[in-house]
C-alpha cells in the first residue's frame, strides 16, 4: 500500500482512502524474449493514491515500459 499522494510533485501523506482516489494495477514482468507458460507468469497487485486535489485533475494510467504515470484528466 502506499503511503503518499502519487503525483510526483505532490507530498500530501494519506489518511483518509475517502479524501482521494486508489488505483490498482495489475504488475506483470517484462515479456521475456521466449515464451513462457501462462501459468509460470508471475503478476502481483500494486496500489497508488491520488490525493483529492490530485484526483480531481489527474489520473494515473499504467504503461508497461514506464510503470505508473501521472496524466492530465480528460474532461467530457
Amino acid at each position: 500500500m502506499t503511503s503518499h499522494c502519487a503525483n510526483p510533485d505532490c507530498a500530501v501523506p494519506l489518511r483518509l482512502l475517502r479524501d482521494g482516489r486508489l488505483y490498482q494495477f495489475e504488475v506483470r514482468p517484462q515479456s521475456p524474449k521466449e515464451p513462457v507458460p501462462f501459468a509460470t507468469h508471475s503478476r502481483s497487485l500494486s496500489h497508488f493514491w491520488l490525493c483529492g486535489e490530485c484526483s480531481s485533475k489527474l489520473t494515473l494510467v499504467f504503461d508497461q515500459l514506464k510503470a505508473v504515470v501521472v496524466k492530465p484528466t480528460v474532461a467530457a
